[in-house]
């Protein structure tokens, strides 16, 4: 029996010594969590620190980047008015044409003969018409013989102008000058109306084609200037605007605008591809800061300034956008001491301390 209580005394001082020990521990481990928490505490009362730069003026040229489409100043695909066969082509694929040069002939060897029939069918009624007149002067012959012998005259003129227009028709001409592009029929063969003969255009000047969002359209007028690039080339071009949609897009919200680009050097390729950087207006005073000290609220934008060891929290207005910039119109004024580090940390009245001023 007294064996048997030794055991059970033993035990209960065992689990009594385990006990004292987790509470003891637990004590220690809490106070050493009230001890960092103290220094922590410490550490996050202090100042934090930032860079700051000084708010000035400054002037701004507003420009944005758009993509564009060049197109010829005039394109026509050439085709006859009259059926035939070819009788002559008169132009080399890829050359400069002259407006009016005859390109192609078609056969008209019939209607040059009917027109020369006609003009002596018009010599003998124009003298058959002079007799008559004078005839008429001296009352030999009727007003109405001679009405008859004036209407038959007309009336050949008139069919010789009609075989005129039905020649010149035969005869394909440039209705205006500029290169022309790959033929697609050759000497003998049959022209139709439906037939394309060749594709010609007008590269100087070149049009180029883009649109603007519709918050700009009050910027853009006749005459503002485009700078352009394109891939084939590493000139930089520069372009007029000559021409504005009326009507905005109601898909995009954008308008549509046409600019000129002189081509002299045919340096420009219609139809290719125009990285525009268009000059909208310049702002002569404004406040310009970075873009990623504009902290965005529910309602508006504010910015944090340093002011007397302290942050201060500034609401803002904003307005024209760079890649790295923002324009303040409200909030702001010159001088003003504006943080651009440590944003993440920072809190009205918080302690700052300042390790860099940019002016």
């Amino acid at each position: 029996m007294k064996t048997r209580y030794i055991v059970y005394i033993a035990l209960a001082l065992v689990v009594g010594f385990l006990i004292f020990n987790k509470l003891h521990n637990g004590k220690s481990k809490e106070a050493s969590g009230q001890a960092a928490g103290a220094k922590g505490g410490k550490k996050k009362n202090g100042p934090v620190p930032v860079k700051v730069m000084i708010v000035k003026d400054t002037a701004v040229t507003n420009n944005i980047d758009l993509t564009g489409t060049i197109d010829p100043n005039e394109k026509v695909n050439l085709v006859s008015q009259t059926a035939g066969n070819i009788t002559g082509i008169y132009f080399q694929e890829g050359s400069r044409v002259s407006k009016g040069q005859v390109l192609v002939k078609v056969y008209n060897a019939d209607l040059v003969a009917s027109l020369k029939q006609n003009q002596y069918q018009i010599t003998l009624a124009q003298q058959n018409e002079y007799r008559n007149k004078v005839l008429l002067s001296k009352e030999a012959v009727s007003q109405q013989e001679y009405d008859t012998s004036l209407s038959n005259y007309n009336s050949l003129k008139a069919q010789g102008d009609v075989i005129k227009a039905q020649i010149a028709r035969t005869e394909i001409r440039a209705p205006f000058s500029g290169v022309i592009g790959l033929r697609n029929v050759s000497p003998g063969g049959y022209l139709s109306p439906s037939t394309s003969i060749a594709t010609l255009v007008s590269t100087d000047p070149m049009k180029v084609t883009f649109s603007v969002p519709e918050r700009y359209q009050p910027l853009i007028k006749p005459g503002s200037k485009v700078s352009f690039n394109i891939a084939s080339s590493r000139e930089n071009f520069t372009a007029v605007v000559y021409a504005i949609e009326p009507a905005i897009d109601q898909t995009s919200r954008t308008v549509t605008v046409r600019a000129r680009a002189a081509n002299p050097k045919n340096l420009i390729t219609a139809g290719g591809f125009a990285k525009i950087n268009l000059t909208l207006d310049q702002i002569p005073k404004t406040i310009m800061v970075p873009t990623e000290c504009v902290i965005p609220d529910l309602k508006n934008s504010k910015v944090y300034i340093a002011h007397n060891g302290t942050a201060v929290v500034r609401p803002v207005k904003t307005d024209l956008r760079t890649d790295t910039k923002i324009e303040i119109t409200d909030g702001l004024k010159a001088g003003d001491s504006l943080i651009i580090s440590g944003l993440i940390q920072m809190r009205p009245k918080v302690p700052l301390k300042i390790v860099k001023v940019i002016k």
